[in-house]
């Protein structure tokens, strides 16, 4: 049946309005008698509260905000986004809540954004992608304004917030680790942004691989770059000055970049240089030599953020909680492992 209202609803199980708002929004005061024959009676009638009804009833507006300090044109280049969106979008509609999206690009995108975000009743919770200084005023207010918030990526100041990330020096650790196990002695990186977590934990990684296996930490082996493949390719022909026999770099599109710099000169992947990614994007495997990556699950982080954030809403959390994912590194062409033996 279509088009059915609280009150048709009400009627045909003999309760008031206010019960069957209360069992649709799952509030505690309804008998199990009572719920049990308001659930029967939507179920057989196939009834779905529209969204307008339902954000009455509950004075909720079921939609949750994804704030990300970028700009469109990054946010389309960068595969990482779309995928993180794509599970956040997809836990999203599991629950029944809708998105809004505010890509921060600029003081003149915050400026727009924080008069919406600070409306009343707009947002029930706000997702915040961090990593970065400047995303400290962003997570600042979210808190000032009392919005329920989980955080994407382990921010700067993190006592206080709610995040979900992976463990970035553990996994730089173990990606440089194998390279150096495979008898790489001249072990470069091009590393993220130095003013994000991201950055500067892959890099921490990096150097703990490399003063614990006893090699010589080189500072010309060691190149910031900005997660986009331009800077993989020029910090790639920076590093290549000084003979690198492997690169890490802390992101698959770095990578892609460092391989086509690489490929220019007559150095062959991996025989003269390793190569090691990060993220596992889908382009790592699409390549005539495939690309050995640390796969973090970024699907499956949106979808954990936007639960964690639901709980928060719903439930409450009395203590911030720190949600660590785990990664693998996969084995595949371009760090040798199927042309060397493990030392």
């Amino acid at each position: 049946m279509s088009n059915l209202t609280l009150e048709d609803i009400a009627e045909k199980a003999g309760v008031s309005r206010s019960t069957v708002s209360r069992v649709v929004n799952n509030q505690s005061n309804v008998s199990n008698k009572v719920r049990e024959r308001v659930l029967n009676v939507i179920q057989t009638t196939n009834f779905h509260p529209n969204a307008a009804a339902r954000t009455l009833a509950s004075q909720r507006s079921w939609m949750i905000g994804l704030v990300l300090p970028l700009s469109v044109s990054f946010f389309f280049t960068d595969p990482y986004y779309p995928n993180l969106t794509k599970g956040i979008a997809q836990a999203c509609n599991q629950n029944n809540y809708t998105l809004s999206f505010f890509l921060v690009g600029n003081k003149e995108d915050e400026d727009k954004m924080y008069p919406r975000i600070s409306r009343k009743g707009f947002l029930d919770g706000v997702l915040v992608q961090s990593g970065h200084h400047g995303d400290q005023q962003v997570i600042g207010t979210m808190i000032d304004l009392k919005i329920p918030m989980v955080v994407i990526g382990r921010p700067f100041r993190a006592d206080n917030v709610t995040y979900v990330d992976i463990d970035n020096i553990n996994s730089s650790f173990n990606a440089v680790s194998h390279l150096v196990r495979l008898g790489r002695k001249r072990i470069a990186t091009i590393t993220g942004p130095n003013n994000s977590t991201v950055g500067i934990d892959r890099l921490e990684g990096y150097r703990k691989a490399i003063t614990e296996r006893n090699l010589p930490y080189d500072e010309n082996l060691v190149v910031e770059g900005d997660f986009t493949e331009a800077s993989g390719y020029y910090g790639m022909q920076k590093i290549l000055s000084y003979k690198p026999d492997a690169v890490f770099a802390a992101s698959d599109v770095m990578a892609i970049g460092a391989m086509r710099a690489i490929n220019e000169t007559k150095l062959r992947i991996p025989d003269d240089v390793a190569v090691i990614g990060f993220d596992d994007l889908p382009m790592s495997s699409l390549s005539n030599i495939q690309l050995t990556t640390v796969r973090q699950p970024v699907v499956q982080s949106g979808i954990i953020v936007v639960e964690t954030l639901i709980d928060l809403i719903e439930n409450g959390i009395s203590q911030p909680r720190h949600i660590i994912m785990d990664t693998e590194l996969i084995i595949r062409d371009t760090c040798g492992a199927n042309r060397r033996k493990l030392a």
